[in-house]
C-alpha cells in the first residue's frame, strides 16, 4: 500500500482473541505488521494497564477493538489505548469498532439516559480523531460524534452468502420479523429482486404500570393517547412453499426470532434463515436457535461468538475483514470512502 508521511501503526486491543484474529486478517490484507502494546488486568485492582511498546510520534493510528462480554472492559481498553496514543503524539488516531457498544441506548426512555452519546463523548474527548463501525443500530447515532465517523455496511457481504450459499435463493423471501425492521428487509428485497414479507403483531415491550409520579392527575382534562393492543400475529406477504430469510442488524435476545421462525413455518415456509450483521447470541440463545424451526443463523465477525458456534451448529461466520483493511486502506492515503458507500440510500 502507499505511505504517507509519519507512517501507518495498526493496534489490536485485548478484549478477546477473535479481536487479533481480525487485527491480523487487516493486516495481512494492509501488509502491516501489527503494533506492539501491552494491554493486561491489574491483579489486585482490576485496573486496565496500557503500555504502547514502540514509537506513534507524528503516526496514523489505527487501534481495532472489537466488543467481548466484558462491555465495559472494553470500553475503558480502548479509550486509554487512544488517550496512550493522544499522549505519546500520534498525528491521528482512528478507532475501528465494528460493533459500536450501547448502539442500543440511542433514545431517551422514561428517566434513562442515552448512553451512546455519552460514549461518543467520552471517545472524543479521549483522543479519537476518526470512527470506523459497521450498521449502527440507529444511523443517528454519528450525530453523537463531533469527529468523522464511517458507518460502513455488512449487506454485500450477506447478500453474497445469500447468492453463493443458498442455491434456490430465488424461491425466497425477505421478512421483517417486525415492521420496524421492514426497510431493512425491502433493501434486501430490492437488491434480490425478490418478494417481501412482514410479521406484524408480535409482542412489544410495555411501560411499567409503577406509581411514580408519571400517572399524577393533572389539574385541567386534557386529552390522552388510547393504550396499544397488541393485534393477532398475522403475516402479509406469501410465504408457502417459499424460503425464508429474516433480516435484522442485531441478534441479541433470540426470543422473537424462534416465535417468528415458528409463524413462517405456519404459513408454509419450508426452510428458514435468520442474518444480521452482529451476532451477539446471548444468554441461552444457541440452545433455543438449535432447538427451534430455523436452519442457519448467518452472522459477521463483527463480534467474536466462536463459544457459540460450539454450542449451535446452524451458526454461521462471514467474515467482514476485507471491508474494513480498504477503509483503513483509504484513509491513511487520502482517498475518498465514497466506492464503499455506493448505491446505498438514505434508507439503508
Amino acid at each position: 500500500m502507499n505511505h504517507t508521511e509519519g507512517g501507518l501503526v495498526i493496534f489490536s486491543a485485548n478484549s478477546h482473541p477473535s479481536s487479533r484474529e481480525i487485527s491480523k486478517r487487516i493486516g495481512e490484507r494492509l501488509g502491516v505488521e501489527l503494533g506492539k502494546v501491552q494491554v493486561y488486568q491489574e491483579d489486585n485492582r482490576g485496573e486496565t494497564r496500557v503500555q504502547i511498546q514502540e514509537s506513534v510520534r507524528g503516526k496514523d493510528v489505527f487501534i481495532i477493538q472489537t466488543v467481548s462480554k466484558d462491555v465495559n472492559t472494553t470500553i475503558m481498553e480502548l479509550l486509554i489505548m487512544v488517550y496512550a496514543c493522544r499522549t505519546s503524539c500520534a498525528r491521528s488516531i482512528t478507532g475501528v469498532i465494528p460493533y459500536f457498544p450501547y448502539s442500543k441506548q440511542c433514545k431517551m426512555r422514561k428517566r434513562g439516559s442515552i448512553v451512546s452519546k455519552l460514549l461518543a463523548s467520552m471517545m472524543c474527548k479521549a483522543g479519537l480523531t476518526h470512527l470506523i463501525t459497521m450498521d449502527l443500530h440507529q444511523k443517528e447515532i454519528q450525530g453523537f460524534f463531533n469527529i468523522p465517523v464511517d458507518n460502513l455496511r455488512a449487506s454485500p457481504f450477506l447478500l453474497q452468502y445469500i447468492q453463493e450459499e443458498i442455491p434456490d435463493y430465488r424461491n425466497a423471501v425477505i421478512v421483517a420479523k417486525s415492521p420496524a425492521s421492514a426497510k431493512r428487509a425491502q433493501s434486501f428485497a430490492e437488491r434480490l429482486r425478490l418478494g417481501i414479507a412482514v410479521i406484524h403483531g408480535e409482542a412489544q415491550d410495555a411501560e411499567s404500570d409503577l406509581v411514580d409520579g408519571r400517572h399524577s392527575p393533572p389539574t385541567v382534562k386534557i386529552p390522552l393517547l388510547i393504550p396499544k393492543e397488541k393485534p393477532p400475529i398475522t403475516v402479509v406477504g406469501d410465504v408457502g412453499g417459499r424460503i425464508a430469510i429474516i433480516v435484522d442488524d442485531i441478534i441479541d435476545d433470540v426470543d422473537s426470532f424462534v416465535a417468528a421462525a415458528q409463524t413462517l413455518k405456519k404459513h408454509g415456509a419450508y426452510k428458514i434463515f435468520v442474518m444480521a450483521t452482529h451476532g451477539i447470541l446471548s444468554s441461552d440463545a444457541p440452545k433455543l436457535i438449535e432447538e427451534s424451526a430455523i436452519d442457519k443463523v448467518v452472522v459477521t465477525n463483527t463480534i467474536p461468538h466462536e463459544h457459540q458456534k460450539l454450542q449451535c451448529v446452524k451458526i454461521q461466520t462471514v467474515d467482514i475483514s476485507l471491508i474494513l483493511s480498504e477503509a483503513i486502506r483509504r484513509i491513511y492515503n487520502g482517498e475518498s470512502m465514497s466506492y464503499l458507500f455506493r448505491h446505498i440510500g438514505l434508507e439503508d
